[in-house]
């Protein structure tokens, strides 16, 4: 700030004496000094007070301008802060639902295995009480088509919980790019 007043005051001091208007401009503002009298009239007070008003207009100016900004960044800055914690809390959200589905999907394995185990142990022991071969080929038949329609069954539960988990686990982050979607088109 000292520089920029003493430069203001070297303009201003140049153009008092050759009696000259000096212009300093701080962003939207200019100010202009007086142009002081000619040579046979001057007046060197007034012409020190017309500098001084100058760069004290020009250094109130300089200190609205400073503090303007910095109040804007101040801004933009917690508005950023803001920004990226509803991003935090749209990525923990996501994973919490993501695990949720896997534990989910988990369960249901775990209980499909242990079914599968029970049938597979009940069709083992109904095939050792088969008389005939005859017999054996209807129960290995009936059991094959048993096993593949439960296999199938399962496996539709199985990819609708991977899809409503995907979906869940996905809408926190649509919400937050549909928000900063929405901001970048307010801001054109």
């Amino acid at each position: 700030m000292q520089t920029v007043i003493v430069r203001c005051t070297i303009s201003l001091t140049a153009a008092l004496q050759h009696g000259t208007r000096a212009y300093v401009s701080v962003g939207a503002l200019r100010l202009a000094s007086p142009l002081p009298p000619h040579s046979s009239g001057v007046r060197p007070m007034a012409a020190a007070e017309a500098a001084k008003t100058t760069v004290e207009q020009f250094t109130t100016a300089s200190n609205v301008a400073f503090k303007d900004g910095v109040e804007k960044t101040l801004a933009a800055l917690n508005e950023m802060n803001a920004h990226s914690k509803q991003n935090l809390e749209a990525v923990v959200a996501s994973v919490t639902a993501a695990t949720k589905g896997a534990e989910a999907l988990g369960a249901q394995a775990m209980a499909f295995s242990k079914s599968a185990f029970d049938n597979q142990v009940n069709a083992a022991r109904s095939l050792a009480g088969a008389k005939s071969v005859q017999e054996v080929m209807e129960l290995q038949s009936a059991f094959a088509k048993t096993a593949l329609e439960t296999y199938m069954a399962e496996m539709g539960k199985m990819t609708e919980t991977v899809s409503a988990s995907m979906k869940e686990s996905m809408k926190p982050l649509n919400e937050r790019m549909t928000a900063a979607v929405e901001k970048l088109q307010a801001v054109r």
